[in-house]
Protein backbone atom coordinates (compact mmCIF):
# COMPACT_ATOMS: atom_id res chain seq x y z
CA UNK A 1 0.00 0.00 0.00
CA UNK A 2 1.16 3.51 -0.97
CA UNK A 3 1.47 5.69 2.56
CA UNK A 4 0.71 8.87 0.95
CA UNK A 5 -2.64 8.09 -0.87
CA UNK A 6 -3.52 4.67 -0.07
CA UNK A 7 -3.21 3.00 -3.61
CA UNK A 8 -2.79 -0.61 -2.97
CA UNK A 9 -1.88 -2.93 -5.54
CA UNK A 10 -0.37 -7.26 -5.18
CA UNK A 11 2.57 -6.62 -7.04
CA UNK A 12 5.99 -4.94 -5.92
CA UNK A 13 6.82 -3.04 -9.49
CA UNK A 14 3.58 -1.82 -9.76
CA UNK A 15 3.79 0.13 -5.90
CA UNK A 16 7.71 1.03 -7.19
CA UNK A 17 5.75 2.65 -10.26
CA UNK A 18 3.45 4.03 -8.84
CA UNK A 19 5.37 6.23 -6.05
CA UNK A 20 7.06 8.12 -9.11
CA UNK A 21 4.31 9.89 -9.00
CA UNK A 22 4.59 10.94 -5.96
CA UNK A 23 8.57 11.42 -5.75
CA UNK A 24 8.20 12.89 -9.38
CA UNK A 25 11.58 10.57 -10.13
CA UNK A 26 11.69 9.62 -14.05
CA UNK A 27 14.82 7.40 -14.82
CA UNK A 28 13.89 6.57 -18.22
CA UNK A 29 16.01 8.85 -20.33
CA UNK A 30 15.90 9.59 -24.34
CA UNK A 31 19.38 9.59 -26.04
CA UNK A 32 18.19 11.90 -28.31
CA UNK A 33 16.32 15.00 -26.57
CA UNK A 34 16.00 16.00 -23.00
CA UNK A 35 12.86 13.47 -22.54
CA UNK A 36 12.28 11.82 -19.32
CA UNK A 37 9.65 9.63 -18.40
CA UNK A 38 8.42 7.49 -15.30
CA UNK A 39 7.63 4.57 -17.12
CA UNK A 40 9.58 2.27 -19.46
CA UNK A 41 6.96 1.96 -22.41
CA UNK A 42 6.97 5.68 -22.45
CA UNK A 43 9.59 6.09 -23.17
CA UNK A 44 9.55 3.42 -26.09
CA UNK A 45 6.66 5.40 -27.50
CA UNK A 46 8.51 8.32 -27.44
CA UNK A 47 11.90 6.84 -29.32
CA UNK A 48 9.04 5.82 -32.05
CA UNK A 49 8.95 9.42 -32.95
CA UNK A 50 12.96 10.23 -33.58
CA UNK A 51 12.78 6.97 -35.81
CA UNK A 52 9.00 7.81 -38.21
CA UNK A 53 8.07 4.25 -37.49
CA UNK A 54 4.67 3.60 -37.32
CA UNK A 55 4.23 0.05 -37.10
CA UNK A 56 0.21 -0.33 -36.06
CA UNK A 57 -2.48 0.22 -39.15
CA UNK A 58 -6.27 0.00 -39.56
CA UNK A 59 -6.83 -2.45 -41.99
CA UNK A 60 -10.63 -0.49 -42.62
CA UNK A 61 -9.19 2.48 -43.71
CA UNK A 62 -5.23 2.30 -43.73
CA UNK A 63 -4.60 4.85 -40.97
CA UNK A 64 -1.25 4.47 -39.00
CA UNK A 65 0.18 4.84 -35.77
CA UNK A 66 2.88 4.87 -33.91
CA UNK A 67 1.44 3.58 -29.96
CA UNK A 68 -0.70 0.13 -29.93
CA UNK A 69 -3.30 2.65 -27.53
CA UNK A 70 -3.62 5.32 -30.80
CA UNK A 71 -4.78 2.30 -32.89
CA UNK A 72 -7.43 1.32 -30.35
CA UNK A 73 -8.89 4.28 -29.89
CA UNK A 74 -9.18 4.99 -33.82
CA UNK A 75 -10.91 1.61 -34.23
CA UNK A 76 -13.73 3.27 -32.46
CA UNK A 77 -14.47 5.17 -35.31
CA UNK A 78 -15.52 1.90 -37.46
CA UNK A 79 -17.07 0.20 -34.55
CA UNK A 80 -18.99 2.94 -33.02
CA UNK A 81 -18.58 2.00 -29.86
CA UNK A 82 -18.63 4.27 -27.12
CA UNK A 83 -17.17 2.74 -23.62
CA UNK A 84 -17.28 6.12 -21.77
CA UNK A 85 -20.43 6.71 -19.47
CA UNK A 86 -21.75 9.70 -18.00
CA UNK A 87 -23.24 8.78 -14.59
CA UNK A 88 -25.94 11.66 -14.77
CA UNK A 89 -27.01 11.57 -18.32
CA UNK A 90 -27.17 9.29 -21.26
CA UNK A 91 -24.36 10.50 -22.86
CA UNK A 92 -21.08 8.25 -23.68
CA UNK A 93 -18.45 9.01 -25.50
CA UNK A 94 -15.21 6.75 -27.40
CA UNK A 95 -12.71 8.54 -25.25
CA UNK A 96 -11.89 9.34 -21.75
CA UNK A 97 -10.84 12.85 -22.60
CA UNK A 98 -14.58 13.89 -23.99
CA UNK A 99 -16.06 12.26 -21.39
CA UNK A 100 -14.25 14.67 -18.58
CA UNK A 101 -15.20 17.70 -20.79
CA UNK A 102 -18.72 16.72 -20.22
CA UNK A 103 -19.06 16.20 -16.89
CA UNK A 104 -17.64 19.80 -16.86
CA UNK A 105 -21.10 20.87 -18.19
CA UNK A 106 -22.52 19.21 -14.91
CA UNK A 107 -20.32 20.78 -12.35
CA UNK A 108 -19.78 23.95 -14.14
CA UNK A 109 -16.35 23.47 -12.96
CA UNK A 110 -13.76 25.44 -14.66
CA UNK A 111 -10.11 23.77 -13.17
CA UNK A 112 -7.87 26.02 -15.42
CA UNK A 113 -6.93 28.96 -14.80
CA UNK A 114 -4.60 32.02 -16.33
CA UNK A 115 -2.96 33.72 -13.56
CA UNK A 116 -2.18 36.77 -15.50
CA UNK A 117 -5.66 37.25 -16.73
CA UNK A 118 -7.99 35.59 -14.92
CA UNK A 119 -9.27 33.29 -17.74
CA UNK A 120 -10.82 29.64 -16.57
CA UNK A 121 -11.97 26.63 -18.81
CA UNK A 122 -13.06 23.83 -17.95
CA UNK A 123 -10.75 21.74 -21.25
CA UNK A 124 -6.94 22.01 -20.72
CA UNK A 125 -6.49 22.22 -24.96
CA UNK A 126 -8.71 25.62 -24.53
CA UNK A 127 -6.38 26.92 -21.70
CA UNK A 128 -3.12 25.97 -23.80
CA UNK A 129 -4.69 27.69 -26.76
CA UNK A 130 -5.20 30.99 -24.53
CA UNK A 131 -1.50 30.72 -23.34
CA UNK A 132 -0.30 30.66 -26.57
CA UNK A 133 -1.88 33.20 -27.49
CA UNK A 134 -1.35 35.01 -24.84
CA UNK A 135 2.54 34.57 -25.31
CA UNK A 136 2.06 35.85 -29.16
CA UNK A 137 0.16 38.89 -28.63
CA UNK A 138 1.48 40.12 -25.05
CA UNK A 139 4.64 42.23 -27.26
CA UNK A 140 1.86 43.38 -29.72
CA UNK A 141 -0.53 44.13 -27.84
CA UNK A 142 1.83 46.35 -25.09
CA UNK A 143 2.36 48.48 -28.20
CA UNK A 144 -1.47 48.61 -28.86
CA UNK A 145 -2.24 49.70 -25.47
CA UNK A 146 0.53 52.09 -25.26
CA UNK A 147 -0.78 53.80 -28.96
CA UNK A 148 -4.19 53.45 -28.15
CA UNK A 149 -5.37 52.60 -24.15
CA UNK A 150 -6.62 49.57 -22.41
CA UNK A 151 -9.53 48.57 -25.57
CA UNK A 152 -7.04 49.35 -28.64
CA UNK A 153 -9.47 47.55 -30.58
CA UNK A 154 -12.42 49.59 -32.32
CA UNK A 155 -15.53 48.81 -34.71
CA UNK A 156 -15.29 51.63 -37.45
CA UNK A 157 -19.78 51.07 -37.32
CA UNK A 158 -20.59 52.01 -33.97
CA UNK A 159 -17.36 52.65 -32.52
CA UNK A 160 -17.48 49.71 -30.11
CA UNK A 161 -13.94 49.24 -28.34
CA UNK A 162 -12.79 45.85 -27.19
CA UNK A 163 -9.61 44.63 -25.59
CA UNK A 164 -9.80 41.76 -27.51
CA UNK A 165 -9.22 40.65 -31.14
CA UNK A 166 -11.56 38.27 -31.56
CA UNK A 167 -13.87 40.09 -29.28
CA UNK A 168 -13.75 42.57 -31.87
CA UNK A 169 -14.16 39.80 -34.96
CA UNK A 170 -17.50 38.06 -33.00
CA UNK A 171 -18.55 41.87 -32.60
CA UNK A 172 -18.64 42.67 -36.38
CA UNK A 173 -20.98 39.74 -37.38
CA UNK A 174 -23.84 41.73 -36.06
CA UNK A 175 -23.09 44.44 -38.50
CA UNK A 176 -22.58 41.91 -41.67
CA UNK A 177 -25.23 39.86 -40.53
CA UNK A 178 -23.16 36.78 -40.63
CA UNK A 179 -24.20 33.53 -40.03
CA UNK A 180 -22.48 30.57 -40.49
CA UNK A 181 -23.12 28.01 -37.98
CA UNK A 182 -26.70 26.45 -38.35
CA UNK A 183 -28.71 24.00 -36.85
CA UNK A 184 -29.58 20.48 -39.41
CA UNK A 185 -32.53 19.42 -36.96
CA UNK A 186 -34.62 23.29 -37.42
CA UNK A 187 -32.57 25.33 -39.81
CA UNK A 188 -31.48 27.93 -37.29
CA UNK A 189 -28.57 30.44 -37.70
CA UNK A 190 -25.93 31.83 -35.71
CA UNK A 191 -23.07 33.73 -35.58
CA UNK A 192 -21.63 32.27 -32.84
CA UNK A 193 -21.10 28.71 -32.52
CA UNK A 194 -21.44 28.55 -28.34
CA UNK A 195 -24.89 29.96 -29.34
CA UNK A 196 -25.57 27.09 -31.43
CA UNK A 197 -24.28 25.03 -29.02
CA UNK A 198 -26.74 26.24 -26.66
CA UNK A 199 -29.85 25.80 -29.55
CA UNK A 200 -29.09 22.28 -30.12
CA UNK A 201 -30.03 21.26 -26.53
CA UNK A 202 -33.50 22.49 -26.94
CA UNK A 203 -33.77 19.44 -29.61
CA UNK A 204 -32.39 17.22 -27.35
CA UNK A 205 -33.53 18.26 -24.02
CA UNK A 206 -30.27 17.96 -22.20
CA UNK A 207 -30.17 20.67 -19.27
CA UNK A 208 -27.05 19.89 -17.50
CA UNK A 209 -27.38 22.61 -15.05
CA UNK A 210 -28.85 21.94 -11.91
CA UNK A 211 -30.42 24.17 -8.69
CA UNK A 212 -28.99 22.21 -5.84
CA UNK A 213 -31.88 24.17 -3.70
CA UNK A 214 -34.75 22.69 -6.00
CA UNK A 215 -36.02 20.51 -8.50
CA UNK A 216 -35.40 23.09 -11.14
CA UNK A 217 -32.50 22.34 -14.42
CA UNK A 218 -31.95 24.27 -17.17
CA UNK A 219 -29.76 24.47 -20.55
CA UNK A 220 -28.09 27.02 -20.31
CA UNK A 221 -25.77 28.38 -17.15
CA UNK A 222 -27.13 32.16 -17.74
CA UNK A 223 -30.70 30.70 -17.11
CA UNK A 224 -30.09 28.76 -13.95
CA UNK A 225 -28.00 31.96 -12.79
CA UNK A 226 -31.33 33.97 -13.65
CA UNK A 227 -33.41 31.03 -11.51
CA UNK A 228 -30.80 31.60 -8.86
CA UNK A 229 -31.41 34.90 -8.26
CA UNK A 230 -34.93 35.03 -8.90
CA UNK A 231 -36.13 32.29 -6.80
CA UNK A 232 -33.67 32.29 -3.79
CA UNK A 233 -32.48 35.34 -2.99
CA UNK A 234 -34.15 38.59 -2.31
CA UNK A 235 -31.86 40.74 -3.79
CA UNK A 236 -33.46 43.03 -6.66
CA UNK A 237 -29.80 45.02 -7.68
CA UNK A 238 -31.89 46.90 -11.01
CA UNK A 239 -34.23 49.54 -10.09
CA UNK A 240 -36.04 52.05 -11.78
CA UNK A 241 -35.28 55.90 -11.98
CA UNK A 242 -38.74 56.74 -12.89
CA UNK A 243 -40.93 54.91 -10.30
CA UNK A 244 -39.13 52.80 -7.78
CA UNK A 245 -39.65 49.84 -9.74
CA UNK A 246 -37.30 46.57 -8.68
CA UNK A 247 -36.24 43.51 -10.55
CA UNK A 248 -33.67 40.76 -10.36
CA UNK A 249 -33.01 40.86 -14.14
CA UNK A 250 -31.78 43.54 -16.72
CA UNK A 251 -34.12 42.24 -18.89
CA UNK A 252 -36.80 42.90 -17.06
CA UNK A 253 -35.99 46.35 -16.25
CA UNK A 254 -35.24 47.38 -19.96
CA UNK A 255 -39.33 45.97 -20.87
CA UNK A 256 -40.46 48.12 -17.71
CA UNK A 257 -38.78 51.09 -18.73
CA UNK A 258 -41.00 51.15 -22.10
CA UNK A 259 -43.73 51.52 -20.21
CA UNK A 260 -42.01 55.43 -19.42
CA UNK A 261 -41.15 55.87 -22.28
CA UNK A 262 -43.74 54.17 -24.44
CA UNK A 263 -41.49 52.22 -26.87
CA UNK A 264 -43.22 49.34 -28.68
CA UNK A 265 -40.11 47.75 -30.73
CA UNK A 266 -42.11 44.91 -32.02
CA UNK A 267 -44.04 45.23 -35.10
CA UNK A 268 -46.85 42.57 -36.71
CA UNK A 269 -46.25 42.36 -40.31
CA UNK A 270 -49.79 41.57 -41.03
CA UNK A 271 -51.32 44.83 -39.30
CA UNK A 272 -50.52 47.78 -37.25
CA UNK A 273 -50.34 46.10 -34.04
CA UNK A 274 -47.24 47.02 -32.21
CA UNK A 275 -46.00 45.76 -28.38
CA UNK A 276 -43.44 46.62 -26.09
CA UNK A 277 -42.72 43.06 -25.49
CA UNK A 278 -42.24 40.09 -27.83
CA UNK A 279 -44.43 37.30 -26.26
CA UNK A 280 -46.93 40.43 -26.44
CA UNK A 281 -46.37 40.07 -30.31
CA UNK A 282 -46.61 36.19 -30.59
CA UNK A 283 -49.80 35.63 -29.04
CA UNK A 284 -51.17 38.59 -31.31
CA UNK A 285 -49.60 36.99 -34.45
CA UNK A 286 -52.38 33.80 -33.06
CA UNK A 287 -55.06 36.33 -34.02
CA UNK A 288 -53.98 35.97 -37.64
CA UNK A 289 -53.40 32.43 -37.67
CA UNK A 290 -56.69 31.92 -36.22
CA UNK A 291 -54.82 28.65 -34.02
CA UNK A 292 -56.03 27.33 -30.41
CA UNK A 293 -54.91 23.89 -29.95
CA UNK A 294 -55.30 24.20 -26.20
CA UNK A 295 -58.60 22.74 -25.29
CA UNK A 296 -60.17 22.32 -21.68
CA UNK A 297 -61.77 18.77 -21.34
CA UNK A 298 -64.34 19.94 -18.79
CA UNK A 299 -66.07 23.02 -20.74
CA UNK A 300 -64.48 22.23 -24.24
CA UNK A 301 -62.52 26.23 -23.36
CA UNK A 302 -60.30 26.28 -26.22
CA UNK A 303 -56.73 28.60 -26.57
CA UNK A 304 -53.77 29.46 -27.90
CA UNK A 305 -51.54 29.25 -25.52
CA UNK A 306 -50.57 26.28 -22.85
CA UNK A 307 -50.22 28.54 -20.00
CA UNK A 308 -53.53 29.88 -20.78
CA UNK A 309 -55.06 26.36 -20.48
CA UNK A 310 -53.66 25.87 -17.14
CA UNK A 311 -54.72 29.18 -15.59
CA UNK A 312 -58.70 28.63 -16.85
CA UNK A 313 -58.44 25.35 -15.34
CA UNK A 314 -58.30 26.95 -11.68
CA UNK A 315 -61.84 28.42 -12.41
CA UNK A 316 -62.91 24.64 -12.01
CA UNK A 317 -60.64 23.35 -9.47
CA UNK A 318 -60.41 26.57 -7.67
CA UNK A 319 -57.16 27.10 -6.69
CA UNK A 320 -55.79 29.96 -5.78
CA UNK A 321 -51.87 29.28 -5.14
CA UNK A 322 -50.83 32.94 -5.46
CA UNK A 323 -50.79 33.85 -1.38
CA UNK A 324 -50.62 37.52 -0.20
CA UNK A 325 -48.68 37.22 2.87
CA UNK A 326 -50.08 40.63 4.14
CA UNK A 327 -53.69 39.64 4.49
CA UNK A 328 -55.55 36.48 3.61
CA UNK A 329 -56.38 37.37 0.11
CA UNK A 330 -55.36 34.93 -2.35
CA UNK A 331 -55.55 34.32 -6.39
CA UNK A 332 -55.50 31.96 -8.90
CA UNK A 333 -53.85 34.21 -11.47
CA UNK A 334 -50.12 35.92 -10.02
CA UNK A 335 -50.94 39.27 -11.37
CA UNK A 336 -53.90 39.45 -9.66
CA UNK A 337 -51.72 38.91 -6.76
CA UNK A 338 -49.26 41.61 -7.70
CA UNK A 339 -51.96 43.86 -8.29
CA UNK A 340 -53.31 43.69 -5.09
CA UNK A 341 -50.25 43.81 -3.40
CA UNK A 342 -50.04 47.63 -4.38
CA UNK A 343 -53.05 48.10 -2.49
CA UNK A 344 -50.56 46.82 0.37
CA UNK A 345 -47.42 48.99 -0.94
CA UNK A 346 -49.38 51.97 -2.34
CA UNK A 347 -47.04 51.45 -5.02
CA UNK A 348 -48.35 52.93 -9.15
CA UNK A 349 -45.51 51.95 -11.62
CA UNK A 350 -47.78 53.12 -14.24
CA UNK A 351 -47.83 56.69 -15.85
CA UNK A 352 -49.24 58.92 -18.58
CA UNK A 353 -46.05 60.27 -20.47
CA UNK A 354 -48.40 63.50 -20.97
CA UNK A 355 -49.62 64.89 -17.73
CA UNK A 356 -47.83 62.59 -15.34
CA UNK A 357 -51.18 60.78 -13.97
CA UNK A 358 -49.95 57.36 -12.02
CA UNK A 359 -51.94 53.68 -11.36
CA UNK A 360 -51.73 50.91 -9.75
CA UNK A 361 -53.24 49.14 -13.19
CA UNK A 362 -52.04 49.81 -17.15
CA UNK A 363 -55.82 49.37 -18.02
CA UNK A 364 -56.67 52.65 -15.65
CA UNK A 365 -53.98 54.43 -17.22
CA UNK A 366 -55.27 53.23 -20.89
CA UNK A 367 -58.46 54.57 -20.02
CA UNK A 368 -56.91 58.02 -19.01
CA UNK A 369 -54.97 58.28 -22.00
CA UNK A 370 -58.93 58.30 -24.21
CA UNK A 371 -59.56 61.25 -22.30
CA UNK A 372 -56.00 63.14 -23.99
CA UNK A 373 -57.22 61.88 -27.00
CA UNK A 374 -60.65 62.28 -27.00
CA UNK A 375 -61.38 58.41 -28.13
CA UNK A 376 -64.94 56.98 -26.13
CA UNK A 377 -64.45 53.44 -26.77
CA UNK A 378 -66.90 52.09 -24.15
CA UNK A 379 -71.11 52.59 -26.09
CA UNK A 380 -74.14 52.30 -24.23
CA UNK A 381 -76.66 49.46 -25.86
CA UNK A 382 -79.13 51.76 -24.82
CA UNK A 383 -78.80 55.43 -25.65
CA UNK A 384 -76.43 56.89 -27.80
CA UNK A 385 -73.54 57.96 -24.75
CA UNK A 386 -70.30 56.95 -24.96
CA UNK A 387 -67.20 57.26 -22.53
CA UNK A 388 -63.57 57.39 -22.27
CA UNK A 389 -63.53 54.96 -19.00
CA UNK A 390 -65.69 51.81 -18.07
CA UNK A 391 -66.32 52.95 -14.78
CA UNK A 392 -68.01 56.47 -16.25
CA UNK A 393 -70.16 53.59 -18.45
CA UNK A 394 -71.08 52.21 -15.10
CA UNK A 395 -72.37 55.28 -13.29
CA UNK A 396 -74.73 56.11 -16.64
CA UNK A 397 -76.14 52.75 -16.74
CA UNK A 398 -77.41 53.19 -13.56
CA UNK A 399 -79.42 56.48 -15.01
CA UNK A 400 -81.29 53.65 -16.96
CA UNK A 401 -81.64 51.27 -14.00
CA UNK A 402 -83.41 54.03 -12.05
CA UNK A 403 -85.74 54.59 -14.98
CA UNK A 404 -86.66 51.39 -15.22
CA UNK A 405 -87.30 51.21 -11.59
CA UNK A 406 -89.82 54.01 -11.45
CA UNK A 407 -91.74 52.19 -15.09
CA UNK A 408 -92.37 49.11 -12.89
CA UNK A 409 -94.19 51.98 -9.95
CA UNK A 410 -96.36 52.94 -12.43
CA UNK A 411 -99.70 51.67 -12.77
CA UNK A 412 -99.41 51.07 -16.30
CA UNK A 413 -100.97 48.03 -18.19
CA UNK A 414 -99.31 45.94 -21.23
CA UNK A 415 -100.84 46.68 -24.13
CA UNK A 416 -102.69 43.02 -25.27
CA UNK A 417 -103.44 41.66 -28.24
CA UNK A 418 -107.43 40.51 -29.12
CA UNK A 419 -107.68 37.95 -32.03
CA UNK A 420 -109.54 39.19 -34.75
CA UNK A 421 -113.30 38.30 -34.99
Amino acid sequence: MCGECGYRTANKTHLSRHMRTHTGEKPYKCDQCDYSATVKHHLIDHQIRHSGEKPYMCEVCGYRTAQKFNLSRHMRIHTEEKPYKCDQCNYSASERSKLDKHLAKHTGKKVYKCDDCGYRTAKKSNFSRHMRTRQKCNFKRANLIKNFGEKPYLCGECGYRTAKKDHLTEHLKIHTGEKPFMCGECGYRSAHKCHLSEHMKTHTGEKPFKCDQCDYSAAQKTHMDRHIVAKHSDEKPYICGECGYRTTQKAHLSQHMRIHTGEKPYKCDQCDYTVAHKSSLNDHMLKHTGENPYKCGECGYKTAKKANLFRHMRTHTGEKPYKCDQCDYSAAQKCALDQHMRKHTGEKPYMCGVCGYRAAKMSNVSDHMRAHIGEKHYKCDMCNYSAARKSQLFGHLKIHSKETKSTRGTNVQPLTLSPET
